[in-house]
């Protein structure tokens, strides 16, 4: 279609029953994995926090939301049992955050969990529906979002059909959540 649609159309309802649908989804595995307590915020602050600790401002800022209400995520993970806050050893005002070992855990749920649901949407849609929607979504962001994503979320990859229904084939995404 070439032509751009006049009539009016409820995208942000249609996207928020999407992202609705996505955390429970998340909630929803995450429980069968044994962790009840999941929260819409811990996917993205869990995946900053594999691998390296961060301070609490840094996490705020890769988040995009203030110093206080990182803090407050993060006093969540720590009273979960997800993380430890330790003083910074050259300035004693900064807040370092550790996972533990059962935050590692955690984190590697959460990623297993977003990338298994990544490939079950690609696996559902043919890849130009993927990059549609894919353009459609930063097409929705303001500037300062949209050069977020497109710094940090790799757009979905082309690859020649590998089966006769048009399907993607197994392991060919590369969207994160």
């Amino acid at each position: 279609m070439t032509g751009k649609s006049s009539a009016p159309y409820l995208f942000g309802d249609l996207l928020a029953l999407a992202r609705q649908s996505w955390v429970a989804q998340m909630a929803s595995r995450l429980e069968q994995r044994g962790y009840r307590d999941y929260r819409r915020s811990d996917a993205a602050a869990m995946r900053l926090l594999r691998g390296n600790g961060m301070s609490i401002g840094q996490l705020g800022a890769a988040l995009g939301i203030t110093r206080q209400a990182a803090r407050k995520l993060t006093d969540g993970l720590e009273r979960r049992g997800y993380v430890r806050i330790d003083q910074d050893g050259l300035d004693s005002r900064r807040r370092n955050i550790h996972l533990t070992p059962e935050g590692e855990a955690y984190a590697r749920a959460v990623v297993d969990v977003i990338h298994a649901l990544n490939h079950e949407l690609a696996e559902r849609v043919e890849q130009g529906q993927l990059l549609a929607a894919d353009a459609v979504l930063r097409a929705a962001l303001d500037d300062k979002s949209r050069a977020l994503a497109d710094q940090r979320l790799t757009r979905p990859r082309t690859h020649a059909r590998s089966s006769s229904n048009g399907r993607r084939g197994s392991g060919e995404t590369d969207s994160s959540s």
